[in-house]
C-alpha cells in the first residue's frame, strides 16, 4: 500500500509511534492499553483471547487511519536504532509505516514511522504503507510544496470511539533530529595462515 503525503514540507517532524499492549495480572485477568490516551479500551477481563483479538484489531485500525508523513524523521533512528541493536545502518530512504508484533509473545503491537533502511532490520515487523516516491520527487529544492498535489482521500471513520493522534509539533516548532552516536566497530581479524 502506498499513500500520498498530505502536506510535504522541508521541516522534519518526529516519526509517530502507537503501542497497543496486553497486560496480564495476578488474578488471571488482563487489560489492553494504547499509547494514545484518547482511545477507549475495554474493561479488565478474564477473556484474554477476546482482549488479544481486540488489541490486534485496534492496532490495525490505527494503521488504516494513519497517513504516513513524507517529512517524518525515522522513529527507530531517534531511539538510536534500539529496535535492531545488532545491525547498524544509517537512516535513509523514504518513510514507511511498519507493524512490529512477535506472534510467539503476542502481547505488544507497535506501529511506527521509520525509514526504509531500518524497516527490514526490525525483527517481527512488516511494512504496511510507504510514502509514494512521487511525493518526494514533487518537492521543490526550496522545500516548498508544488502548487498541484495529489489529493489525499478522506479518512474513514472507525466505529467505537477510536481516534488517531494528531502528533504534529506546535506551530513554529521544528523537529531537529538527534544524530545517531557512533559505535565502535570490532577490529577485523586477519587470516590465520600469514
Amino acid at each position: 500500500m502506498t499513500t500520498a503525503a498530505s502536506e510535504p514540507s522541508a521541516d522534519r517532524v518526529p516519526g509517530r509511534v502507537w503501542t497497543v499492549r496486553l497486560t496480564g495480572h495476578a488474578d488471571r485477568t488482563a487489560t489492553v492499553t494504547c499509547s494514545t490516551a484518547a482511545c477507549r479500551m475495554p474493561p479488565r477481563s478474564r477473556d484474554v483471547t477476546g482482549l488479544r483479538t481486540f488489541a490486534a484489531q485496534h492496532a490495525a485500525a490505527h494503521a488504516r487511519v494513519a497517513t504516513v508523513h513524507a517529512n517524518a524523521w525515522c522513529h527507530c533512528g531517534s531511539t538510536q536504532c534500539a529496535a535492531h541493536p545488532d545491525t547498524t545502518t544509517h537512516c535513509a530512504g523514504g518513510v514507511a509505516l511498519v507493524l512490529q508484533h512477535d506472534p510467539l509473545v503476542g502481547r505488544v503491537w507497535t506501529l511506527e514511522e521509520v525509514c526504509e533502511a531500518c524497516a527490514p532490520l526490525i525483527p517481527n515487523a512488516r511494512v504496511l504503507a510507504r510514502v509514494s516516491r512521487s511525493s518526494h520527487a514533487n518537492q521543490r529544492r526550496d522545500g516548498q510544496a508544488p502548487a498541484a498535489q495529489v489529493p489525499v482521500p478522506a479518512r474513514p471513520a472507525v466505529p467505537g470511539g477510536f481516534s488517531s493522534p494528531a502528533a504534529q509539533p506546535a506551530d513554529g516548532q521544528v523537529y531537529r533530529p538527534r544524530r545517531p552516536r557512533r559505535t565502535a566497530r570490532p577490529a577485523q581479524r586477519r587470516g590465520q595462515g600469514r
